[in-house]
């Protein structure tokens, strides 16, 4: 039950992002992968910083925040090729 969750903070996550980030979707399973990707990326950034997030809102927080910087990472990295 822990990976359907996992999978739908990263669907959601990754959703998110595209909606601050303001760009095309990536559909539905690439929403999912920038989401799972996002939430690594999150974790270790709050890690660093000290910061914990705990729960359910918690963590889909800190995956859209990875998931964002997810993106402009791969904005960048486009742009540059």
């Amino acid at each position: 039950m822990e990976f359907v969750w996992f999978l739908i903070i990263g669907l959601v996550a990754g959703w998110l992002a595209g909606q601050f980030v303001k760009g095309s979707g990536f559909g539905m399973l690439g929403d999912i992968i920038i989401g799972v990707v996002g939430a690594f990326i999150g974790g270790s950034l709050f890690r660093t910083l000290g910061v914990t997030a705990g729960g359910l809102v918690g963590s889909l927080v800190m995956a859209t925040i990875g998931a964002i910087v997810l993106i402009v990472i791969l904005r960048a990295v486009k742009r540059v090729t």
